[in-house]
C-alpha cells in the first residue's frame, strides 16, 4: 500500500492526476481497478490523457468512510485486480496494517489517497507520497497546455531513502525531470 497525502485543493488534483498516471503504468494493457471513496472528484473522460480506457475502471461511490477502509480491504484480496485506489481522510495504524497483509496475500497494489488529514499519523504502508503541482512547459509541436507535470516527494519509504523528483507525464509515460538538492517542502501539518 502506498499512501498519499495532500491537503490543498490543488495538491489533492495533482496527487490525484499522478496516481492516475501511476495506474495506467500499473494497469498496462488489460489489468483492470477499483476506485473506492466518499466523494470521487476523478473526471473518467480524463484518463484518456493517461492512455486508460475508463471501462477498465470500476468506480465505488460510498457513502460512510468506514464502508471504504472495508471495499479496500476486501478489494485487496482480490487477485484478478491489478490495483486498487482509496480515497479516505482518516485511518488508524491497524486499519492500515490489514490493508497492507491484504496486499501481501494477494500481491494487488494499494494506492490510499488521504486528502485533509487531521494528523499524518504512522501507517504500515510502504511508502508516503506528497505530490504538488509544476507549470507545464509547451513543446513546439504541441498546442494550448503542455504535459502534466509534478513535484513528487517520497517522504518514507521502507528500506530505501526518501528523496523529491520532477516528473512529467508524455506520450512515452513518465519522464525525469530535474533532482532538487533541496527539496521545496509540500505543505505539512503535525504528526502522531
Amino acid at each position: 500500500v502506498h499512501e498519499f497525502i495532500s491537503y490543498e485543493t490543488t495538491h489533492a488534483a495533482a496527487t490525484t492526476g499522478f496516481m492516475v498516471a501511476l495506474s495506467a503504468r500499473l494497469m498496462q494493457e488489460q489489468g483492470t481497478c477499483l476506485w473506492i471513496s466518499t466523494k470521487r472528484t476523478l473526471f473518467p473522460p480524463s484518463l484518456k490523457h493517461f492512455g486508460i480506457n475508463a471501462s477498465r475502471i470500476i468506480f465505488i461511490d460510498l457513502i460512510r468512510p468506514k464502508d471504504v477502509l472495508w471495499a479496500v480491504e476486501e478489494a485487496l484480496k482480490c487477485q484478478s485486480l491489478s490495483l486498487v485506489v482509496g480515497e479516505v481522510s482518516e485511518i488508524s495504524f491497524n486499519d492500515s496494517r490489514r490493508l497492507q497483509l491484504a496486499v501481501e496475500q494477494s500481491n494487488v497494489t494499494g494506492l490510499l489517497h488521504r486528502y485533509n488529514p487531521r494528523i499524518e499519523n504512522t501507517l504500515a504502508s510502504i511508502a508516503k507520497w506528497k505530490i504538488a503541482p509544476l507549470a507545464s512547459s509547451l513543446d513546439a509541436d504541441l498546442p494550448g497546455v503542455g504535459f502534466s507535470r509534478w513535484r513528487v516527494e517520497l517522504s518514507k519509504v521502507r528500506n530505501g531513502k526518501p528523496d523529491t523528483w520532477d516528473i512529467e507525464w508524455s506520450k512515452k509515460g513518465f519522464q525525469y525531470l530535474s533532482t532538487q538538492t533541496t527539496p521545496q517542502k509540500v505543505q505539512t501539518r503535525k504528526t502522531a
